[in-house]
């Protein structure tokens, strides 16, 4: 790598010194060593699971070791895919307190967020290695090999991230500068460390200092979400208990081989196709036909284009990255603002949170217990609802639109365009119907799909980039790396509330509320809102899905209905700025700068917290296709 291509990767001004090349040039080898793997891992885990669907569906010869070698790559493609992330600057972090700061403190801010996860991988590297070496002893029942063989992705990729995080230390930051960020981070460490004996006897104060003090903090400062957890939940076993600290390392690493957990990076990898492949485009074209002549219409296609493409890839990023570009010309052809566009898509975004197979409806399924089958039927009708909301905030805006330029389509183009769309809206319905008849389960199934859009992609729209597919397998790694290490960190943060007791006090408190399941309900609502804009909705879940799903039941909340209010909630928190992630993804997606949508936003939140509020209000609306 040159002098002149380092500066363009890294995006500062000044020139780059001996030390930054070869730490470019040192992390661009390591990131082609840890991509490969990744990508072959990810199309390994599609070849086994589509195995196991056709043997056991198709033969009635089930493979017994299929889900057991699944388990085992899943752990390393999670591990491999964090480091890519890494690499890349993908791990998700709130970047909005950061962003607003001087160019000189936001450079220094962002070498202490560098700093901070090499302190924690510093820290876990030790325990990592030693927990692998203690699953030597189990031998996994299939395929009677010792557990070790999955347990040692672990330290693998905790080597390999330590690694990275040098080497872009390294790369961002002058000698002061880097000094100055490694020694605050050490000081904190040591800080910690010194206080242990004092902290010990503060019971559950602690839980404020590293839990809520220490993670509001370390967010805030733009450290990524994965790691001010794991610094957090690390710090907090080391210093004010005797537990070991391999316990952080084992309860990340249940949290992050749940076998349902699988179905993230292969719909990651299903929603990069159905763009690909040109599905997506023609169901947006179908949309466009049928009602592009109305006032307002294109937005109408945009509320139901992310509906239909929310079904099949269960990734907001992959969705909006499917339907905006697709869109947004024609949108703006006709005069619509880039402001109103991007606010559109980020309420959509939230309105399509409970649509299968989402992702955060396969997670609250993992984590609480509630039927993943039953959340998929549960979450259609909400999203329907939210989606009518968003259509009333529409036709308002543009009652007064000027349509003397635009052509009705003709109902031969319409038919025309549906005819070519039908293979693509037949998916979702595929997959659905996949999961409810058994032929596969909620994990497998993203198998048929990817299988289904490479056949359609190949006979039927005609169009597959093979130069693109390994690309494609990288980013759904790296994707599902900084997704599933964010949940291997909460989990490990849950255990610690848990044991604490807080569990129980939390539950005490939220019994203890007037009102019983009303009160419950509209705590619930804003609590999560406030955790969607900063935790994202995944972690949040995780986090507190086991703690206040017991307590809703004991209230006689159905558990459904509780769960499609919960993510609906997240969702409007993810998607709301100033401090939703999920809106600064749309705006980078639409190449539209955030400060335009700031404004119109605030309708469509609105219309979203009225249609949340008839969700909440009205049981059946989650619950009567059960």
């Amino acid at each position: 790598m040159t002098a002149q291509q380092y500066q363009e990767l890294d995006g500062h001004d000044r020139p780059p010194t001996g030390i930054a090349l070869w730490a470019a040039n040192a992390e661009r080898l390591l990131g082609l060593i840890v991509e490969m793997p990744a990508a072959l891992l990810l199309l390994a885990e599609v070849v086994v699971l589509m195995m196991g669907v056709i043997w056991r569906y198709a033969l009635h010869q089930p493979l017994i070791w299929s889900d057991e070698l699944a388990g085992i790559l899943f752990l390393w493609l999670a591990m491999f895919g964090a480091v890519v992330a890494l690499r890349r600057g993908e791990h998700m972090r709130m970047t909005a307190v950061v962003g607003a700061l001087k160019p000189q403190w936001r450079s220094l801010l962002d070498l202490v967020a560098i700093a901070a996860a090499l302190a924690f991988l510093l820290l876990t590297i030790a325990p990592a290695y030693h927990f692998a070496a203690e699953e030597v002893w189990v031998t996994t029942p299939a395929l009677e090999i010792p557990n070790a063989w999955r347990a040692a992705a672990l330290p693998v990729g905790i080597f390999f991230m330590l690694l990275i995080a040098t080497l872009r230390l390294l790369q961002k930051g002058g000698l002061r500068q880097i000094v100055l960020a490694l020694l605050s981070v050490s000081l904190v460490v040591a800080a910690v460390t010194l206080l242990g004996p004092g902290l010990s006897g503060i019971g559950n104060w602690n839980l404020l200092l590293f839990f809520v003090f220490g993670v509001g903090v370390m967010v805030f400062l733009g450290v990524p979400i994965a790691f001010s957890f794991g610094l957090a939940t690390f710090g907090y076993i080391a210093s004010t208990t005797t537990t070991p600290t391999m316990v952080v390392i084992g309860r990340m690493d249940e949290g992050m081989s749940h076998i349902i957990l699988l179905a993230v990076p292969l719909f990651v990898l299903l929603g990069l196709l159905i763009e690909m492949t040109g599905m997506a485009r023609a169901m947006v074209s179908f949309l466009a036909n049928l009602l592009g002549h109305v006032r307002g219409g294109l937005s109408y296609v945009l509320i139901g284009a992310m509906y239909l493409v929310s079904g099949i890839s269960g990734s907001k990023a992959a969705d909006m990255a499917a339907v905006a570009p697709a869109l947004f010309p024609e949108m703006q052809k006709r005069g619509a603002k880039p402001g109103d566009l991007v606010a559109l898509l980020s309420a959509t975004g939230a309105q399509t949170e409970t649509i299968p197979p989402s992702i955060v409806l396969i997670t609250i399924g993992s984590v609480t217990g509630v039927s993943i089958a039953a959340l998929f039927t549960g979450g259609l009708l909400p999203a329907v609802i939210l989606g009518l909301t968003l259509a009333a905030v529409v036709w308002w805006r543009y009652r007064d639109e000027d349509l003397s330029s635009i052509r009705r389509a003709s109902w031969k183009e319409i038919v025309s365009s549906f005819i070519i769309a039908l293979p693509a809206i037949a998916l979702p319905f595929l997959i659905r119907a996949a999961v409810i008849e058994g032929v596969a389960t909620a994990t497998e199934v993203s198998t048929i799909g990817i299988a289904y859009t490479v056949v359609a992609g190949l006979l039927i729209y005609r169009r597959f980039e093979w130069t693109r597919l390994y690309p494609m397998l990288v980013d759904a790694a790296a994707l599902s790396g900084a997704i599933l290490l964010i949940i291997g960190a909460a989990t490990s943060m849950a255990w610690a509330l848990t044991q604490s007791g807080f569990s129980t006090e939390l539950a005490e408190i939220m019994r203890g509320l007037p009102g019983g399941a009303i009160t419950f309900m509209a705590v619930s609502v804003l609590a999560f809102i406030i955790l969607g804009s900063v935790l994202e909705g995944i972690p949040a879940i995780v986090l507190f899905g086991p703690l206040l799903f017991p307590i809703a039941r004991d209230v006689g909340l159905h558990e459904v209905h509780y769960s499609i209010v919960v993510i609906l909630a997240m969702g409007m928190g993810l998607f709301a700025p100033p401090f939703g992630v999920g809106y600064y993804a749309a705006c980078a997606i639409s190449r539209i700068k955030p400060d335009e949508g700031m404004k119109p936003i605030i309708g469509y939140m609105i219309a979203l917290l009225v249609g949340l509020i008839v969700v909440a209000a009205i049981p059946w609306i989650s619950t009567g296709f059960l």
